[in-house]
């Protein structure tokens, strides 16, 4: 059931009488079960709805142009498929008490897949769910594959149930679901020769199959009592990324998408921006690097600064080198510009996390206060905050991160371009990139 928050007014929606606090039964003939039975049936020039309105429960059929919006918000739904696995790589299962209890939710939503690009693990997708993802086309998905070894995936994310894996894949894909896939490498399980069998059993259904992201287990220091997974070193990284090459060669496209970390640790360089194509898995840490930098570099050009200013990034450890890089660009290209780099270390939840995602802000206080730098003005990156809303992971506001700071704080909201327009001090060209 769907309930109207908002009728946009001469809508088509409008236009048939729609009101707010009616609430939509069913599109089509099919239960309205969330949004996207309403953004499938908007997509048509014709569809019925049934409605619960004052004047009680009635059915009629809507006329309008194929891909005109009808018009139509909804209040947001509180339920959300949580995940039945216990996998023993999960990341929520290493965070400590006593945070926003939004971060010890485990999603496992397949609408979450198609709107915000989560990734699940369809270990509680049932036939209806399937056939509901094909008849309404919800395509791309986000999967969690792991592995496709199904004892293995089994083992990984201790459900007896998610060896259905190949079978769902295969369908999906069969259905015409295009799928995005992702693997949490555990070094010593789904890596080596099971990592080989994945891609080529993923390979099978591609274009379907569009890639397979392979990214290295989050591992904090609250793990007392779970599993054992060790960290990854610059050897591990560079095996591979080796296996990832000898693949993607033999597959002929670039099938396989390794994390940016790996290349950070294998003390490799980066693949360049046409091996991500589209960049459909940057928000899995897949080609962010490569974007941001290069970003950066096309936005660079001789600048005078009308004051002299020294500018402190902020960065986790891992992103300390790239971030160097883009700092000595800028310093040659803007006269009057010094950068400095401030390199965290996450004590809250420990040296293995080194991604500037996972940075709290009293992390963050406390390595600038500790750094002894002088600066004019602070950046900070905008993942370090939650979205739309300016607060770190531990709970301190940007606000209260000012008054312990002194300084000025700029949060860099569009990548490349934004921290270039910071260093230059060129107009941003989004509402979004403004001194905070």
């Amino acid at each position: 059931m769907l309930q109207i928050k908002k009728v946009e007014k001469y809508s088509p929606a409008y236009t048939y009488g729609f009101q707010k606090g009616d609430k939509i039964l069913q599109l089509d003939g099919y239960d309205a079960l969330d949004e996207l039975d309403y953004i499938y049936c908007e997509s048509k020039s014709s569809f019925t709805v049934k409605v619960e309105d004052k004047h009680g429960i009635h059915e009629l059929t809507v006329e309008k142009d194929e891909n005109e919006p009808f018009g139509l918000e909804f209040e947001p739904s509180e339920a959300i498929r949580t995940c039945h696995n216990r996998c023993i790589f999960c990341f929520v299962d290493q965070m400590p008490k006593g945070m926003r209890p939004s971060l010890y939710v485990k999603d496992d939503d397949y609408s979450m897949s198609l709107l915000c690009g989560n990734f699940v693990t369809l270990t509680n997708f049932t036939d209806e769910d399937i056939e509901r993802v094909l008849r309404l086309k919800l395509s791309p998905l986000y999967v969690s594959v792991q592995c496709m070894n199904e004892a293995l995936r089994c083992k990984l994310l201790r459900n007896r149930f998610a060896g259905k894996i190949t079978k769902q894949i295969q369908t999906l894909a069969e259905g015409g679901i295009f799928i995005h896939c992702q693997g949490v490498i555990v070094p010593g399980m789904n890596d080596g020769k099971e990592l080989e069998y994945t891609a080529r059993e993923l390979f099978r259904y591609y274009p379907q199959v569009v890639d397979l992201a392979v990214v290295p287990t989050g591992i904090t220091k609250y793990r007392e009592g779970l599993t054992y997974i060790p960290d990854v070193d610059g050897a591990y990284s560079a095996e591979l990324l080796d296996l990832v090459d000898r693949l993607n060669a033999e597959f002929g496209v670039n099938f396989i998408l390794p994390a940016d970390e790996y290349f950070i640790k294998a003390g490799r360089p980066m693949k360049d921006a046409s091996f991500y194509g589209d960049f459909s898995q940057i928000e899995n840490g897949i080609g962010m690097t490569t974007r941001f930098v290069t970003e950066f570099m096309q936005a660079a050009h001789p600048v005078t600064l009308k004051k002299k200013k020294t500018a402190l990034l902020v960065s986790g450890t891992s992103a300390a080198g790239v971030n160097r890089e883009v700092g000595d660009c800028a310093e040659s290209n803007v006269q009057g510009l010094k950068v400095e780099v401030l390199s965290v270390k996450n004590e809250f939840f420990g040296e293995t996390v080194t991604c500037t995602g996972l940075l709290t802000g009293q992390d963050i206080v406390n390595a600038v206060l500790a750094s002894g730098i002088c600066f004019d003005e602070l950046i900070l990156p905008s993942n370090t905050l939650k979205e739309f809303e300016d607060i770190f992971l531990d709970g301190m506001t940007l606000k209260q991160f000012k008054k312990k700071i002194k300084k000025k704080v700029y949060v860099n909201r569009t990548g490349g371009v934004g921290l270039w327009q910071i260093f230059s001090g060129e107009k941003a060209t989004s509402d979004s990139d403004e001194w905070r």
